[in-house]
């Protein structure tokens, strides 16, 4: 396994309009839209630390904190904030900006796990994370409890998803 790397060395920026076809009837960015881009840097990001092929394990919730309105500019910022063994937490952080006054807003925070695939598709260690900046160390510090979250929630998922049929309504 390669030694551990910095944060910024999965740092990934994506900057994009928001044009009519991406908006809602409110003039708003659609949230699945919105939510495709915060999964396609995450990925970029989580190669880019792990320098192999990554599968989404988990999407925490995603916060909508401001609307993204039609005109605007939509930036997604990523990077890897804590590794286990082979799975890979990823931080996005979503900043709108209208273009013609430079009013930003943070609009969405959602934190994603990954894990990274060896040539058979198995799960492989990755390197651990070396947070630098105070923002990097803070959601560093705060990832052990975000992953036991993540699999208490999801064991109760397991729970839950045993509970329901998956026959068609019309084989009941």
């Amino acid at each position: 396994m390669e030694e551990a790397k910095y944060c910024k060395e999965s740092f990934v920026v994506k900057t994009s309009n928001v044009f009519p076809p991406d908006t809602n009837y409110h003039g708003t960015m659609f949230g699945g839209k919105l939510m495709a881009y915060i999964d396609d840097v995450a990925s970029i990001s989580a190669v880019r630390h792990s320098r192999s092929p990554v599968v989404t394990a988990s999407t925490d919730s995603v916060d909508f904190l401001h609307p993204i309105n039609e005109g605007s500019s939509v930036c997604l910022e990523a990077f890897v904030t804590y590794t286990g063994r082979s799975s890979m937490e990823v931080f996005v952080k979503v900043i709108a900006e209208d273009l013609y006054t430079g009013e930003r807003h943070i609009c969405a925070l959602s934190f994603l796990t990954f894990v990274a695939l060896d040539e058979k598709g198995k799960p492989k260690p990755v390197p651990k994370v070396i947070p630098k900046s105070e923002e990097e160390k803070m959601l560093h510090e705060s990832a052990k409890d975000r992953a036991e979250n993540r699999k208490r929630r999801k064991k109760e998922n397991e729970k839950m998803a045993s509970k329901f049929s998956i026959a068609l309504p019309w084989e009941v």
